[in-house]
């Protein structure tokens, strides 16, 4: 099973001052920034996906233009010697548009976005149906007639850009896998769809439309799929948006699933409550970490807000702050307590909850839930225990939550904790 990494220029600066929480002088946004295959000693995934939502609303017009020249390879500068055999992914971005009546890219257009970005695998143009019920048989519809008639179009119109697009992509390249991509509102639906597709010709299929799925249904869905097509042995399967990462292991070897691609590894690092920093375990697993919040005080809006209202003083919150970074600065070298350091964290946790106007008693709750995870995650130094470059050269700096440069380290860690875990699973 192959790790895809979806991508949104996630770049940092590899000069970043944590000390004084400043990018590089002069510093090029892009230019001098790294990805993560470049801040890493090796890459942490197989490929990386770009959607074309993403480059149409993300990136800049010059960016654009420039990955429309060069191509995706040469732009996300994955282009070295031991990145040539890893995969150039593409998809539509469907989330992106999935309000519009219709998907704002023709099968054409998405052949001719593949053909210029000079992509290694690419998805036809699908459009995303929300609802799932895991209790209709086959292909039969929910009883509310709009959400069915709304189901059925969505279904259809996929199934017919697919068709279109698998003539299409035989003007790429030689070299270039088309993916038909699978919709449905039901387990049933969707393997009557991933059936019609291998009808069609294609020998790659995306099962779209799990993202808001909960791991029992994503198993229903992928079950209904294998046993509709178990006749095809040497048909491939990629499961698009997969963010039920941490839960990977309930379906390597129970289901052969060829790839994934996700973003979870990264954006748990600043989205999530708890699972913040992974670590290998050392018996084939991950644990996770709490990771350690300590807001800017002059940069976070709560904090603006509350000494702009006199609710608190500016030369208080920035003397509390200081105390946190400092004293877990200490901690890490082994100069404090572990409870001189939690201390000074938790105070400055109070102040920023006031500065957003929790409850005294909401406080209290979330403190005492913190004082615990915090004290497991300064207790067991877990940013000591990775060799990778980042926890290398950070140190207790990338356990701090706190601004993009030290989030994204955290997660391009994750990363390749991910990665690793997942060739473990491979036998590689």
């Amino acid at each position: 099973m192959k790790f895809i990494f979806s991508d949104c220029l996630d770049f940092v600066d590899p000069k970043y001052d944590f000390e004084l929480d400043r990018n590089a002088p002069e510093r090029k946004p892009y230019w001098d920034d790294q990805f993560p295959h470049e801040i890493m000693k090796e890459t942490p995934y197989d490929g990386i996906l770009v959607s074309r939502a993403i480059v149409q609303d993300k990136y800049s017009e010059s960016q654009s233009m420039r990955f429309r020249r060069v191509g995706a390879r040469e732009f996300l500068r994955f282009n070295r010697p031991q990145d040539q055999d890893k995969w150039v992914f593409g998809d539509c971005g469907a989330f992106q548009y999935a309000k519009l009546e219709a998907p704002p890219y023709t099968p054409s257009d998405m052949a001719e976005f593949y053909s210029d970005g000079r992509f290694t695998h690419g998805c036809s143009v699908d459009h995303i149906i929300f609802q799932f019920y895991t209790h209709l048989l086959g292909t039969d519809l929910p009883e509310d007639t709009e959400t069915a008639e709304n189901c059925r179009f969505r279904y259809d119109l996929t199934l017919n850009n697919a068709r279109e697009f698998l003539k299409e992509s035989k003007h790429i390249c030689q070299n270039f896998t088309p993916l038909g991509v699978v919709q449905g509102w039901s387990p049933g639906s969707m393997a009557e769809a991933a059936s019609e597709l291998l009808k069609m010709g294609y020998k790659y299929l995306a099962i779209g439309g799990l993202v808001p799925l909960k791991s029992e249904e994503i198993h229903q869905a992928l079950k209904a799929i294998f046993d509709k097509i178990s006749h095809n042995t040497s048909a491939a399967i990629h499961l698009l948006g997969f963010e039920k990462a941490d839960t990977l292991d309930q379906f390597i070897g129970k289901y052969p699933i060829t790839s994934i691609d996700t973003t979870s590894p990264l954006t748990k690092a600043f989205k999530d409550d708890k699972k913040n920093f992974y670590l290998d375990n050392k018996v084939g697993g991950i644990d996770y970490y709490t990771s350690i919040r300590i807001p800017q005080a002059f940069e976070n809006l709560s904090f603006k807000r509350a000494v702009q209202t006199g609710a608190l003083k500016q030369e208080l919150v920035v003397e509390l702050e200081k105390n946190a970074l400092s004293s877990l600065r200490d901690y890490s070298k082994k100069r404090v307590s572990i409870d001189e350091a939690l201390d000074a964290i938790l105070k400055y946790t109070r102040i920023f909850n006031v500065a957003r106007k929790v409850s005294q008693k909401v406080t209290d709750n979330n403190l005492e839930t913190l004082a615990r995870e915090y004290r497991r995650t300064l207790e067991d130094r877990p940013w000591e225990e990775c060799d990778c470059s980042i926890c290398t050269d950070c140190s207790v700096e990338v356990i701090i939550f706190r601004a993009s440069n030290r989030n994204k380290r955290r997660g391009i860690h994750n990363l390749k904790v991910f990665h690793d875990h997942l060739k473990r699973k491979r036998g590689l």
